[in-house]
């Protein structure tokens, strides 16, 4: 390695901060800006002195890495040539067009496109790097056509702090409506006439507080406020269902929820009232005629059930049990068509599709053959079909597109993944292995390496883990991963509790004061890895985002000796700090995901004792790559910078450490589907470089 220029240091200005009776220092409280709200419409309003630092490190960073320039080319073009430039969705018939997106050679962002149902000329309903054009970043928040197809709603954030315009283009002249709706979630609903459309609105703290109804054409000032959420720990979200008879608001936190439902064909109405929330008791809805079926773990039924119940009377003590709780078998999710309903369950951690006839409850399953796979189940436009469409990959199957006719049981391949500069199945291994936790629990890994990979101890490995919010990693085909396994590294992913991957028990296990069970068994993954003879300690790489950077953060502390690096991406460190802050974005949401510091002094001192940034240690670290975005709202900036900051004026030994923060990005990094592209390079460079393979 070259030599490396000397690292930045972020001044120490110490403050005592005091809750609960409890009294911490942070030294780089300073790094949070009093304007957050402010930078994250306008970034040029940072403080100069934060902005110096970030962009000293960034300086560093770079320099650092300018060695691997050429090798991040090189990842850069191999994985660009395994993306089909031309590429384009299987559109989705509705009425008389079929839907979908296409992407053109050279382009960054989705045209959103349409067809004649049977087959004719195409026309281009929204062009996204027309759209992007000349714009530092530029990322769609939806696009949703109306009943009648004559206007298309689309959202877009040209910050990347998810605060998106929302406009109404005319179809029939391309043309968007004189006015824009500011400061929405993204997407939006429209009434079954078209008339109107809902949507919900983002608050001063980033909180989607209100839905709103609005009359198109009319001035967005004059919007309808249907119903406001006045408790900020709860999210909303307003959609339809797949008859497309009823608007629904979804609210809910991480274990509760409330379902308001409005007749899309009578969109003045009050909103109803399903059932009222009750915390523990999550629910959702699909509709058929005057029935409504209702997913929910109401009874104890921890791993979900289908019940039914009338549309006009739907309080829990009419609900009557049509799919029986069964334990161990997790329902994902529910749709419901004209004659039949499907189910999208997951059972022994992996995932698989139910068939049910409404007419007589007969049930079948589409089956799968390999040990390890991704399925997912698409909703699509219509109501009254006898075609689902999924689609399906592993770790070493590209994916594929089908269309399941759920009466004759035929399926047919609608599309694969194109990999254009070429890839053989058979050259690569796909296996799932079990790792015993400190606790006995096995704790499932994917597995994906080249088939002339020596499996001596001698292969280095890039370890993936997340682990939070119930959400399951799924064992899918990721083409970038090829670059990493083409060179000789075994690609894990680690599937701890925190997420659902056996059931919702696996997901209460991993939260709240059983939160570091995601991190033991993390590290019980890492130590099954080594003593089956894939890798060794000082050749893995633990790689996670987001809640997965915690994960990061919180193996760096707990075995740092295990592991030669970690990438730590928009990593959500600073956990104690975030969790007593209530004007954040997330945080009274996320009490029931990680505990209340603020009431609770138990959950204080527990997440006090694995929180990241507050357990940093004078010892020897892993190296280091956390990367932040300046406009994220949901793991703001000062997340990765405080916790680097820290680690630099508090580890031993020479380890390697920098930040990248992208000043020109949020949560999800570059909005292009090759400027990410890029990021990825950098990260797989760092991996390379660090297990001696650049």
């Amino acid at each position: 390695m070259t030599h490396i220029p000397t690292p930045p240091r972020a001044d120490a200005r110490p403050v005592t901060l005091e809750i609960n009776g409890f009294k911490r220092q942070d030294d780089y409280a300073w790094l949070r800006a009093e304007n957050w709200q402010e930078v994250m419409r306008d970034p040029s309003v940072l403080a100069d002195d934060i902005r110096q630092y970030l962009e000293a490190e960034n300086a560093y960073q770079g320099a650092v890495m300018a060695p691997t320039e050429a090798l991040q080319e090189e990842l850069y073009k191999e994985m660009r040539g395994r993306i089909k430039e031309d590429d384009s969705s299987v559109p989705s018939p509705d009425g008389p067009y079929a839907y979908g997106v296409k992407y053109v050679t050279g382009g960054q962002h989705p045209k959103f496109i349409r067809t004649p149902r049977d087959g004719g000329e195409e026309t281009v309903l929204l062009d996204g790097d027309k759209e992007a054009d000349g714009k530092a970043y530029f990322k769609f928040g939806g696009a949703s056509h109306s009943p009648d197809h004559k206007l298309l709603a689309w959202g877009h954030d040209e910050k990347g702090s998810e605060y998106y315009s929302l406009k109404i283009r005319d179809l029939s002249t391309g043309a968007d409506l004189d006015y824009s709706i500011e400061d929405t979630a993204g997407g939006g609903v429209f009434s079954k006439d078209s008339k109107h459309l809902f949507y919900i609105r983002l608050d001063a703290n980033h909180r989607p507080s209100k839905v709103f109804r609005h009359e198109i054409g009319t001035d967005p000032s004059a919007d309808v406020l249907v119903h406001e959420e006045p408790d900020a720990g709860f999210f909303m979200g307003v959609g339809e269902t797949q008859s497309g008879d009823t608007i629904v608001i979804d609210i809910h936190d991480h274990e509760t929820s409330e379902v308001w439902m409005i007749p899309a064909d009578k969109p003045l109405s009050e909103p109803m009232l399903i059932a009222p929330r009750e915390t523990g008791i999550e629910y959702s809805i699909e509709d058929h005629g005057d029935t409504l079926y209702i997913l929910t773990n109401v009874g104890d039924a921890e791993d979900f059930k289908v019940v039914t119940a009338p549309k006009s009377a739907p309080v829990r003590d009419n609900w009557q049990d049509l799919v029986p709780h069964k334990p161990g078998t997790l329902i994902l999710s529910l749709t419901v068509y004209k004659s039949f309903m499907t189910r999208l369950e997951r059972d022994g951690g992996l995932p698989r599709i139910v068939i049910r006839s409404l007419a007589d409850g007969a049930e079948h399953e589409v089956a799968f053959d390999e040990e390890a796979y991704s399925l997912g189940l698409g909703g699509g436009y219509e109501f009254d079909t006898s075609t689902i469409r999924f689609s399906y990959s592993s770790m070493t199957t590209p994916s594929q597109t089908f269309d399941y006719n759920v009466e004759t049981r035929e399926r047919v391949l609608l599309k694969e993944q194109e990999v254009p500069s070429g890839h053989t199945a058979s050259d690569y291994v796909s296996r799932r292995l079990q790792a015993k936790a400190s606790d006995g629990e096995l704790v499932p890994i994917s597995l994906f390496y080249h088939k002339d990979t020596p499996l001596d101890g001698s292969a280095p490995c890039l370890l993936y883990g997340y682990g939070s919010y119930g959400i399951t990693i799924p064992a899918s085909f990721n083409t970038n991963a090829l670059s990493l396994v083409d060179r000789g590294f075994v690609y894990a992913i680690a599937h701890m509790r925190g997420g659902k991957d056996k059931g919702f028990r696996w997901y209460k296990d991993g939260r709240r004061e059983k939160k570091k069970n995601t991190f033991t068994d993390f590290i019980a993954a890492a130590d099954h890895l080594v003593a089956e003879s894939f890798t060794a300690h000082d050749r893995i790489i633990a790689h996670g985002g987001s809640a997965g950077g915690m994960l990061m953060g919180a193996v760096a502390n707990m075995a740092p000796e295990k592991f030669a690096g970690l990438i730590a991406e928009v990593p959500f460190v600073d956990v104690l700090n975030t969790m007593v802050d209530d004007t954040l974005p997330l945080t009274p949401p996320e009490w029931p995901e990680w505990g209340n510091p603020v009431t609770d002094k138990d959950a204080y001192q527990y997440i006090a004792s694995y929180s990241p940034y507050d357990n940093v240690e004078a010892k020897d670290y892993p190296a280091i790559f956390a990367i932040g975005g300046l406009t994220d709202p949901r793991v703001t900036y000062w997340e990765p910078a405080k916790w680097v900051a820290r680690l630099r004026a508090t580890k031993t030994g020479d380890s390697l450490l920098m930040l990248k923060t992208n000043m020109d990005a949020g949560h999800g990094g570059a909005s292009g589907r090759f400027d990410r592209l890029k990021e990825v390079a950098l990260n797989q460079a760092f991996a390379l470089m660090v297990t001696g393979k650049a």
